[in-house]
């Protein structure tokens, strides 16, 4: 009787160890999603070359402040049972100490080169773009972008959000668009990024871009995207009343597909008018003039 009891829980330990295991797998995959994800941790998995560094560099900011604050918390706690009034009543009247003056102003100096060397390796990498294979100009206006391919005839067309009564299943509120920019895997994409009203922002945290859109400015930016999927970001400059309804929407495909996007999109948009020379799209221009609310006009709230 005692060995069966004792079979017993042992077989449920190890079940209920495999199902923590499980869970916690669960949790993990969750978290490190391609996407935003309710009471997620950390950053969404790299999905560029930049992205990885910027990783890197995070865990190694990551270490070096454990390292310090373990280091002051130590301190503290020796001082603090050290010097106790109850070892020392009669406190130390010590005003120099060349060892110490030579420390604490050495070791800062190493904890900044430590940080500065990287720091500054990777800001010239995510600033000097390379060769690029294709070039993408992207235009930021209240509220909504416009995507142009200088390098394909000037192809062109606006990316609106999807308002949530218009979403179909699988579509993500507040985050898919009716016309996501699309461009192939591996290649080296130059982001040129400007603006036609207020200070908007370009934002993809998959792929460690964040480029400012000013109006009258052209600012330059790149990514290479690793693999195929979709990525989602939004302009995460506070650019007025409907700021939360400009998302980014960014799919990757393979090179064959992306070429049969290329020639499907050149015939869908072809007719299209995506501006009036100030960046505004047609439809908001004419309902404008006559009043109306813009079609492409999201409600303030939601």
């Amino acid at each position: 009787m005692v060995r069966f009891l004792r079979s017993i829980t042992r077989r449920t330990a190890a079940r209920v160890g495999v199902a923590a295991i499980l869970a916690l797998a669960g949790v993990a995959t969750a978290a490190w999603a391609a996407e935003p994800k309710p009471w997620q941790l950390g950053m969404q998995p790299a999905a560029t070359p930049v992205q990885h560094r910027i990783d890197v560099f995070h865990d190694w900011l990551l270490i070096i402040t454990f390292l310090i604050t373990a280091l002051v918390l130590g301190l503290l706690v020796y001082v603090m049972v050290r010097f106790h009034h109850t070892r020392n009543p009669v406190p130390t009247r010590t005003s120099h100490n060349a060892v110490i003056e030579i420390l604490w102003t050495v070791v800062p100096v190493l904890i900044l080169g430590a940080i500065i060397i990287p720091s500054f390796n990777l800001m010239y990498y995510m600033d000097r773009v390379p060769d690029a294979d294709m070039t993408i100009k992207v235009t930021a206006h209240q509220w909504y972008w416009s995507y142009e391919y200088p390098d394909q005839g000037n192809l062109s067309f606006d990316s609106n959000l999807i308002p949530e009564k218009d979403l179909k299943p699988g579509q993500k509120r507040l985050l898919d668009v009716d016309n996501p920019l699309v461009v192939p895997v591996g290649a080296k994409v130059r982001v040129l990024v400007t603006g036609t009203d207020v200070i908007h922002s370009w934002f993809v945290p998959s792929f460690g871009v964040q480029q400012y859109a000013v109006a009258g400015r052209l600012n330059e930016s790149w990514f290479q995207v690793e693999r195929a999927g979709t990525y989602y970001g939004e302009c995460n400059q506070i650019c007025g009343v409907n700021h939360a309804f400009m998302p980014i929407t960014v799919v990757a495909l393979a090179k064959p597909e992306y070429e049969k996007w290329l020639g499907d999109a050149k015939k869908k948009f072809a007719a299209a008018t995506p501006g009036n020379g100030e960046g505004t799209p047609a439809a908001v221009v004419a309902a404008a003039a006559s009043g109306a609310e813009p079609a492409n006009q999201q409600p303030a709230g939601n």
